[in-house]
Formats: C-alpha cells, structure tokens, sequence
C-alpha cells in the first residue's frame, strides 16, 4: 500500500491548502504543482480507483476544478446522477462542504486562491464591495472560456521566471471571467457601516485618474467630506483594504498594464503610475511581482 505523500505546508501569503492537502492524503497523484504569487496556486492531478469517497469540509479558500480527461463516473453525494467529464468545471467556496465519490480514472486542473484575492477586484470590474461577494458553489458546470484557459495553462510550463508570470497572468484572467460568471452575493444580515456607494465610487475614480500625481489620505478625507481617521476607516470596511494599500495595488495593477505595451519606455510607465523615480518604481515592483519591471515585460511579451 502506497503511503501518501506529506501535506503541503502553509504558504507565507497565508493559503493552507486544505483541497490540496486533502488529496494528498488519498490515492490521487500530484502531476505538476507551483506557487503563482499573488495569492495563487495551480496543480494538476490524476486519479485512478475503484470508487472512493473524498470528503472536503470547509476548507478556508477558494478552489476551481477543471476536469481535463476522465470523471464519467464521479459524482457528488448532494448532487447523485450527475457525473463530470472533460471540459466540465467546478467552483469549490472556502467555506463549502462536500462529499464525493470518484470511480474509474479522472484528470483535473485546480487552482488554489484566497476570498480576499478573489473579491478585491469586484470594486473594479462589478462596482461592489469585497465584503458582498463570494465564490458561488458550483458543480459541473460548463463555461467555454474559463475552460479555454484552464486548458492554456495546462499546456504552459511551469518552472522558471518567466513562464510563471505568464501562467500569473492567464491565472488572473481565469479569476476575473469567474468573478463576473460564477460571483455571488452573500448570504448575511445588512452590511453596516463603510462607505455610501456613491462616495466608493467617487473616491475609485479619484483614484484612477490621479494615479500619475501624489495621493494624500487627506486629499480624500476632503473628497469625502470626513476626517481622515474616520475615512481610513470607512474605506478599509468598503475596499477590504487601507488607503494606501489600495493605491499601491492599484499602481501597480496600472503598471502591469501599461508594461504589456512595448511603446512605453520604463520611465514613461512610471511617471504615468505616481512612482517617484525610476528606481522607486523598479523596488516597488519588485516587492509585489518578484521581479524587475524590464523582466515582467520580456516575460510577458516573450522578447
């Protein structure tokens, strides 16, 4: 009898892996594995038995499935008669419970991320806030694009520098079309305090269209008509973040975006994102990418 392999200890972006280490404790074989940064992780695993039962019971992240061969006959116990298949997705919520039993050989793709990491960019592209949102529970269902992408990534490479930051940024794709596809209210009592949604959304655009000029707290306390310790307050119940970290997220967000174009110089990117000079620029995106801006965009560009 095979002895599994250990589990996968915690990483330091605070994601533990329940899934993963839940697997690691069955039959399933590990394929491939790798950190993606940002709060990110993919694997792909093959399984092959007779039937068993695996169960996964409130795992505390957000886990999609994208089965790649295989599952005809594997089903979950809530939902009997319904079987996978190739091609056929699964959105698995932090705080979801379930049971399933496999039968036969199954080839899946997962994707490992944190709620924070997943509803930080509902204020951007659906006009929520992170605290109303989660990952809908979802088995089997089907989404051509989102499994377009899941089939990409696992045809990249995964070792080296470079070809992470290109599976980074199709993982971060993937994210967004699940977001808008697969995103859901909460089931929770009136959220109380943080920001009117008229003043979320005038304090984002401030932002965005100043992201180029030196951004204060106080400057947006004065937009917002509040003290700066009671807009710091608000804003982190509205945004799921400090001020500052906000913007910080958001330059670099900007700058990411901005280095995909090969007309840009470097200095023009930074100038265009408030970095004060072009070593600042290179630091701060370092820290957050784990790589120099230059190597970002040859990364991404493949020059």
């Amino acid at each position: 009898m095979q002895t599994p392999s250990p589990p996968l200890p915690p990483h330091p972006s605070g994601i533990t892996h329940a899934v993963f280490n839940t697997l690691r404790g069955t039959n399933a074989e590990l394929e491939r594995f790798a950190w993606l940064g940002d709060e990110m992780a993919i694997a792909i695993w093959h399984r092959q038995t007779t039937e068993e039962e695996t169960a996964y019971i409130r795992p505390g992240h957000h886990t999609l499935s994208c089965y790649l061969g295989g599952g005809y006959r594997t089903e979950r116990n809530e939902l009997p008669g319904l079987f996978g298949s190739p091609g056929r997705l699964c959105a698995l919520p932090d705080e979801h419970e379930s049971r399933w039993v496999v039968r036969d050989e199954l080839r899946f793709l997962h994707v490992y991320f944190l709620p924070e990491h997943f509803t930080r960019r509902a204020v951007i592209e659906l006009d929520r806030e992170p605290r109303e949102l989660t990952l809908a529970d979802r088995t089997y269902f089907e989404h051509a694009q989102i499994a377009r992408l899941c089939q990409a990534l696992e045809q990249m490479p995964w070792q080296g520098i470079d070809e992470l930051l290109r599976v980074n940024e199709t993982s971060h794709e993937l994210l967004s079309r699940l977001l808008q596809s697969q995103g859901v209210l909460r089931r929770a009592p009136r959220l109380k305090g943080g920001l009117a949604p008229v003043m979320r959304r005038r304090l984002a655009d401030y932002i965005e269209t100043h992201l180029d000029q030196t951004i204060t707290l106080g400057m947006l306390a004065e937009l917002a008509c509040m003290s700066e310790f009671h807009l710091a307050r608000m804003f982190r119940i509205s945004f799921g973040m400090p001020p500052y970290a906000w913007i910080a997220a958001r330059r670099h967000d900007q700058a990411q975006a901005l280095l995909r174009k090969a007309g840009l110089s470097l200095q023009q990117v930074a100038d265009a994102c408030g970095y004060a000079d072009l070593s600042h620029f290179s630091h701060r995106f370092r820290r957050m990418s784990g790589v120099s801006p230059s190597r970002y965009r040859q990364a991404i560009l493949g020059k």
